[in-house]
C-alpha cells in the first residue's frame, strides 16, 4: 500500500520512526477517515503555507460533498449555533430561524480561525454541541434542533504560551499536532489517496480491538499522566482508523504505537520513571487465522507495553519534554510576572466580546445588526394600530432595541519591585537582588511592561522609580540604591500599597516582587524592636492580601527564615527561599513564579 508508513520503534528498535511531518500527514488522512469520531485537531501554526499544504491533504481526503467551513474569530453567536434570520424576517414579517454554521457543517470539517482566542462562553457551547452532535437554538423567539455531528480543525496562531485553546475544547480533539519549525517532507510514500481513505472509511465499521488493546493503551496514558479518560477513548479510536487505513480488521503493534505518539503523547504531564515496570499485557490468542492481506504483524503475542510508551516518549513535544524533564513548567492559566495585565472591559478598543443593551452615550459603539435582529420579532406588534390595521414605517426600531459592542482589553500590568536596602539585607544578598532586578527590568522593556522600585531601610520606604517604561533611568535609580540601616517592613509593604491601588486606579494591573530577609525591626513609628516591627508588617501583608494583589516573597536571606514564609502566608504570596543563588537564579524564579496567588508554596 502506498500510503502506508514505517512504524516507530521503541527502544529497543533499530529503525527510526516517522518524521513529524509524516506524522502530521498520517493525522490528515486518519481525521479525513473519520472526523466525527476523532473529534478534530490542535493545529499549532501560524498562517503560512506548509499549514495551507496541510489543510489541502486533509479537504482532498473528505468526501466531494462534505461540507467545509471557516469560522472567523468574532463570528456572532447567531451565525455560529444559529437564530433568527434577519433578512427573512424582515421580507415576512415574522419570526423566522436560520441554520447556523455548526448545522451547516454536519458531516464535514469546521476551521476554527485564532481559536486560542475563543471565548469562554463560546467554547463552552461548542463543547456541548460536540457532545451531544446536535445544535440547539433557543433565542430571538426561535426553537429549533440541528444535527452537527463534524470535525475541528482549532488552528493555534499564538506564538507563545500566553494563549491557547481553551482546555475543554482541546482536550474533546484526538490530535494535536504542532507545524511550527517543521519543513515538508520529500516522502511521497506517505501520503493517502482518495480513494484509499474511501476504502478505510468503509473499513472501519469491521475493525476490533482486543481488550488487551485497550489495557495497553490505558496503562501508556496512565504512566504518561494524561489526566483525562477521554485520552484512552480517542486513542482507542485513532488506532482503529489507523488500522482501517493500513487494510487490518484487527489492531496491530503500529497501530497501537501511532496511536500513542499522535493522541497520548501531546497530552503527557510527566515523564514514566525509569524504574517504572509496566504492567504486561496479556496476549493475544487469535480464535481464527487473520485473513488473506490483513498483515498483523505482530503474530500472537500483543506488542510489549514498553516498546509502545517508548514511542509515545520520543514522540513528546521538545518544549513540553523540556519542561517535564527540569519540573519547572509553569501551571496552567497563568503567566509570567508582567507578561500581560488583567482583561476588562472597554468601550471603543479591544476584542469585541459581544453585545450588551445600552445608549450611544459615552461613545458606545452600536451593532446595527444586532439591534435589527432585537428589533424584528415586534414589528407585526409594533406596526399594528389599535384598530388591527397594518400602519407605520416598514421597520420601527426604539430605544430598548439597542445593541451596543462589548469590547475586552488586557490592562497594562505593572510589576512592583520592593528591596531591602537595610543593613542586614546589604550584609548578605542586596548585589545579588540589584543583579537579578535589573535582569527582570530589561525582560519588562522588551514586553514593554511597566516597573516601579521601592526600597526600604532605615526609618522608612522611598518610592525610587513611579510606574515607568524607562530602562536607562530604573537601572540609574536601582544602581545608586545605597544600603544599611534598619529594616522597616511594613514601610516598605505600605508603600507597594499604596503604589498597587494607584496603579489600580488608573487601569493598571499590578503585582508585587519583595526581595528580602524578612527580619524586620523598625515599627511603623520610627521606634526600634523587633515584636512590634513583625506586628506591623503581618498588618501590612494581611492588607495586601485583602486587596488581592499577586504576590511574590523571596527570602534573600542566608537561610530561610521562618517568620519571612508566614508573612508570605499572610501576604498570600508565594514563598520562594533561596539561600544560595547567583543574580541570574533569582530572576528565573521570578520568571516561573510568575503572578502567582493563593496559598504560599515553599520552593527551597
Amino acid at each position: 500500500m502506498t500510503g502506508q508508513a514505517p512504524a516507530r520503534q521503541g527502544a529497543s528498535g533499530s529503525s527510526p520512526g516517522p518524521s513529524p511531518w509524516a506524522d502530521a500527514v498520517l493525522a490528515a488522512a486518519a481525521l479525513a477517515v473519520d472526523p466525527a469520531g476523532l473529534g478534530g485537531v490542535v493545529l499549532r501554526s501560524p498562517p503560512s503555507p506548509l499549514r495551507d499544504n496541510w489543510l489541502d491533504l486533509l479537504r482532498q481526503g473528505q468526501p466531494p460533498d462534505a461540507p467545509w467551513r471557516r469560522v472567523p474569530l468574532h463570528v456572532t453567536d447567531g451565525r455560529l449555533f444559529g437564530g433568527l434570520d434577519l433578512a427573512a424576517t424582515l421580507r415576512a414579517g415574522k419570526p423566522l430561524a436560520e441554520r447556523g454554521l455548526l448545522a451547516e457543517c454536519d458531516g464535514g470539517m469546521l476551521i476554527l480561525a485564532s481559536a486560542e482566542r475563543l471565548s469562554a462562553a463560546t467554547a463552552a457551547r461548542l463543547t456541548a454541541t460536540v457532545d451531544r452532535g446536535m445544535v440547539a437554538v433557543e433565542r430571538d423567539g426561535t426553537t429549533a434542533r440541528h444535527s452537527a455531528r463534524f470535525g475541528i480543525v482549532a488552528l493555534d496562531e499564538s506564538l507563545d504560551d500566553s494563549e491557547a485553546v481553551p482546555p475543554a475544547l482541546a482536550d474533546r480533539l484526538a490530535l494535536h499536532i504542532d507545524l511550527n519549525g517543521l519543513r515538508r517532507g520529500e516522502s511521497p510514500e506517505t501520503v493517502f489517496t482518495p480513494e484509499e481513505i474511501a476504502q478505510a472509511r468503509k473499513r472501519l465499521r469491521t475493525v476490533t480491538a482486543a481488550e488487551s488493546d485497550v489495557e495497553l493503551l490505558c496503562g501508556v496514558a496512565l504512566a504518561l499522566g494524561t489526566g483525562s479518560l477521554r485520552a484512552e477513548a480517542l486513542a482507542l479510536r485513532f488506532a482503529r482508523v489507523h488500522a482501517a487505513l493500513h487494510g487490518r480488521t484487527t489492531l496491530a503493534k503500529a497501530d497501537c504505537e501511532a496511536a500513542a505518539r499522535l493522541v497520548l503523547a501531546p497530552r503527557a504531564s510527566r515523564l514514566p520513571l525509569p524504574d517504572d515496570e509496566p504492567p504486561a499485557a496479556e496476549e493475544h490468542q487469535a480464535e481464527t487465522p487473520p485473513e488473506d492481506g490483513e498483515g498483523d504483524d505482530r503474530g500472537s503475542d500483543s506488542p510489549p507495553e514498553d516498546l509502545v510508551l517508548a514511542a509515545a516518549q520520543a514522540a513528546i513535544p521538545p518544549r513540553l519534554l523540556a519542561q517535564l524533564q527540569s519540573a519547572v513548567g509553569r501551571p496552567r492559566g497563568r503567566s509570567a510576572a508582567g507578561r500581560v495585565g488583567a482583561l476588562q472591559l472597554a468601550r471603543r478598543r479591544g476584542r469585541p466580546v459581544g453585545t450588551r443593551r445600552g445608549d450611544l452615550a459615552g461613545g458606545n459603539r452600536l451593532n446595527l445588526v444586532e439591534t435589527l435582529r432585537t428589533a424584528a420579532p415586534w414589528q407585526p406588534l409594533r406596526r399594528r394600530r389599535q384598530d388591527g390595521a397594518d400602519a407605520g414605517p416598514r421597520m420601527e426600531v426604539r430605544r430598548d432595541d439597542f445593541r451596543i459592542v462589548r469590547f475586552k482589553q488586557r490592562s497594562e500590568s505593572v510589576t512592583i519591585f520592593v528591596v531591602d536596602a537595610s543593613g542586614s539585607a546589604a550584609l548578605h544578598r542586596l548585589a545579588e537582588a540589584k543583579g537579578a532586578v535589573e535582569l527582570l527590568l530589561t525582560d519588562c522593556y522588551a514586553r514593554r511592561d511597566q516597573v516601579a522600585l521601592i526600597a526600604f531601610r532605615g526609618a522608612g520606604a522611598e518610592v525610587l522609580l513611579p510606574p515607568t517604561r524607562s530602562l536607562v533611568r530604573a537601572k540609574r535609580e536601582l544602581a545608586a540604591l545605597p544600603g544599611g540601616g534598619g529594616t522597616p517592613l511594613a514601610d516598605g509593604l505600605d508603600a507597594a500599597l499604596a503604589l498597587a491601588e494607584a496603579a489600580k486606579r488608573q487601569g493598571r494591573t499590578p503585582s508585587l516582587v519583595l526581595l528580602t530577609d524578612g527580619r524586620a525591626n523598625v515599627s511603623r513609628d520610627g521606634s526600634g524592636g523587633r515584636a512590634q516591627a513583625e506586628e506591623d508588617a503581618q498588618r501590612a501583608a494581611r492588607r495586601i492580601r485583602g486587596a488581592g494583589l499577586a504576590a511574590l516573597f523571596i527570602d534573600t536571606g542566608p537561610r530561610a527564615n521562618p517568620f519571612a514564609r508566614d508573612l508570605a502566608a499572610e501576604m498570600g504570596a508565594r514563598y520562594l527561599a533561596l539561600p544560595r543563588a547567583d543574580a541570574r537564579s533569582l530572576s528565573a524564579a521570578v520568571q516561573d513564579a510568575g503572578q502567582s496567588a493563593g496559598a504560599p508554596e515553599a520552593v527551597a
